[in-house]
């Protein structure tokens, strides 16, 4: 090993029973390293971090954390060593300060150093308004940034977050972030394991992880040449039906909605383009634009791992047998709501929201962490009473018919309500019985969501040896099990592999066309655009609603420029600091900069990267997406408040 070295795993294999988890793996990570490991869920990302942590022995071969062997100088690594679990290590009885100095004496940090230390991270992470609050009263977001302070109480040689940011907002996700970025220039050597392939992207080095073994590794770039072909970009409000119709009309092999674009894998782009805008302008499907894209992560890793040979392997595609449609309440409206406000004690978690969704609608409730979505949907499922106003779902009252709603609607929460001790049928049969479902009815609605959520192969498996993905049809599965007219997923695909989340709206749009009613919360900005109406809750208030294109054209005011340069972590200050910005933020490979004027500002960019010798690969003006809108919109409401104060 040389002296330099942060992490390095020389086959390192483990093995439970049969199965080998993790296969041989060889990696090597560097101090002021920021190192991604991507793959689908049950790949071995968990199972590489637990052994590199000494939490789990490896079956065979070795691994070293700061120069300290994991099996035999186990203290030694922990002392060297911050995890950061995909479960909270927080205690929800203590306040925030309590948490952390907990963590502090765990770490052996002396109380006459520890104060500016907490109060500095209090600051960069955004927490020290919240120090003496309950760490169960927090939201997610809060919950993963206190928990990541926790860890760097100490400021460790090594970092190991596992997915660290699931269920996190935008806004909260470039908090985090920006605290990553900082540990490195204190030469902190990082591994990172994330669902969100746009944060792979600004890893210096990344890995596709499948089955346990490395199928590629390099900086995001030497990744990206794995794309066999090229990509062509279809910008549409109407991606949904535009892949569908090439999937029929055409033979591409990979055709994937991102957002509102369509991506095509094509060996030629130029005939492709020619093709496909004959196709669609004959079809009158309308487009904003269609050109080259240069892949993304995200598209190398559907591409490389979306291959029928190994398909078959990992998943099940959801069966024909939709023979029934699931029950509607007519035509028109599903859900209204009219001033529904809910208060805890003094606190105003609900304020006087009012919205409808129609029947067969896909609603998406957008918002920060904390900011009331799941408080409005606990109200709705009959779970929580409102303080005042009303609304009605499935036709029934929710202040006066809460147990006639709950039995006309699927509820799936945050965390999944399943019981790992029992199999996919045990849980399934559970369930009904719940529902009142039993003898033949029950066996053919079992049947029919068996089916429907690709569950087959699996229906006599324990649900603990699921992996995320599958969990999460089985919890749907679960949920519709009594055919409901409206369904609440409460952030249903946190945390869940592209491949996963992709099948899970394939179920999604067959429901929605079947008449059935979707309410959707999600932290994927790129799902949002997959919603027919959005609606954007912050501090309890409705602030913006309509179709995705509405947001994206109408409610933002200022305009983006998209730059794309190496390291654009390292610019972000000073392009801030130019009048022509008004703010900048990573955005996956790049950043996006907010303007008011698009033309003055990029040359204002492209002269101060000039001036201080950073090389620039491109820059345009753009349409917002709905990541810049939702932050826009957050940030335009915080100012109001500062003004008005």
């Amino acid at each position: 090993m040389t002296p330099d070295t942060a992490i390095l795993a020389e086959n390192l294999t483990r093995k439970f029973d049969k199965l080998t988890a993790v296969d041989s793996l060889n990696l090597k990570i560097l101090p002021g390293e920021i190192f991604g490991l991507v793959g689908p869920d049950g790949a071995g990302k968990t199972t590489i971090l637990r052994m590199l942590s000494s939490i789990m022995e490896p079956t065979s071969g070795s691994a070293t954390i700061a120069g300290f062997d994991i099996l035999k100088e186990a203290d030694f690594v922990k002392d060297n060593l911050a995890y950061m679990s995909q479960r909270f290590g927080l205690y929800t009885d203590l306040t925030v300060r309590e948490n952390i100095d907990f963590y502090a004496d765990l770490y052996g940090l002396p109380s006459n150093d520890r104060d500016d230390k907490i109060d500095s991270l209090l600051d960069f992470s955004n927490m020290r308004p919240f120090k003496k609050r309950l760490a169960g009263n927090l939201s997610g977001g809060m919950k993963q940034k206190l928990q990541l302070v926790c860890a760097l109480v100490h400021t460790p040689k090594v970092l190991l977050l596992d997915e660290p940011t699931n269920g996190v907002d935008p806004v909260s996700r470039r908090d985090f972030w920006r605290i990553l970025y900082r540990l490195l220039k204190e030469e902190v050597a990082i591994l990172v394991t994330t669902a969100y392939l746009d944060e792979a992207e600004r890893c210096n080095r990344v890995a596709l992880l499948d089955h346990g073994k490395i199928l590629a590794e390099g900086t995001p770039d030497e990744v990206r040449k794995l794309m066999h072909g090229s990509v062509l970009g279809i910008r549409s409000p109407y991606a949904r039906k535009i892949k569908k119709f090439l999937q029929k009309e055409t033979g591409y092999e990979s055709i994937e909605v991102f957002g509102d674009n369509v991506h095509v894998v094509c060996d030629d782009y130029r005939v492709a383009e020619n093709e496909i805008r004959e196709l669609l302008t004959g079809k009158n499907l309308i487009f904003d634009e269609i050109r080259e894209r240069v892949p993304s992560l995200e598209d190398v890793f559907v591409s490389v791992l979306d291959k029928p040979e190994i398909e078959s392997e990992r998943t099940t595609e959801p069966e024909d047998n939709f023979n029934q449609v699931i029950s509607g309440t007519g035509d028109g409206i599903s859900v209204t709501v009219d001033n529904l406000t809910r208060k805890f004690g003094d606190f105003t978690a609900v304020d006087k929201v009012s919205f409808d969704v129609s029947r067969g609608q896909i609603f998406g409730f957008l918002g920060p962490n904390g900011a009331g979505k799941s408080t409005v949907i606990r109200m709705l499922c009959g779970l929580l009473s409102p303080t005042s106003g009303g609304g009605t779902v499935a036709g029934y009252d929710v202040n006066r018919q809460a147990e006639d709603i709950k039995k006309h609607i699927g509820y799936m929460s945050q965390k999944f309500s399943l019981y790992e001790d029992l199999t996919v049928e045990e849980n399934i049969t559970f369930y009904g019985g719940i529902y009142g479902l039993g003898g033949k009815i029950l066996r053919e609605r079992m049947d029919w969501a068996i089916g429907m959520a690709g569950l087959s192969q699996h229906r006599r498996h324990l649900t603990a040896i699921l992996s995320g993905g599958w969990k999460q049809r089985l919890s749907l599965a679960c949920a519709i099990l009594h055919e409901p007219p409206i369904v609440f997923l409460d952030e249903p695909t946190s945390g869940v592999d592209p491949l996963s989340r992709r099948r899970f709206w394939d179920l999604i749009y067959e429901m929605s066309d079947r008449g059935v009613t979707v309410f959707i919360t999600t932290h994927y900005m790129e799902e949002a655009e997959y919603c027919d109406r959005i609606a954007l809750i912050f501090q309890g208030k409705i602030i913006a609603s309509g179709t995705p294109l509405e947001l994206k054209t109408e409610m933002m005011r200022e305009q983006i420029l998209d730059v794309q340069c190496a390291f654009p972590q390292n610019v972000i200050e000073q392009l801030e600091s130019l009048p022509e910005v008004r703010d900048v933020a990573l955005f996956g490979a790049g950043l996006h900069a907010v303007v008011d004027d698009a033309d003055k500002a990029r040359e204002a960019i492209i002269r101060e990267l000039k001036k201080i010798g950073h090389p620039l690969k491109r820059i345009e003006h753009i349409t917002p997406g709905m990541e810049d809108v939702f932050i826009s919109l957050i940030e335009e409401v915080e100012q109001k408040e500062v003004f008005s104060n």
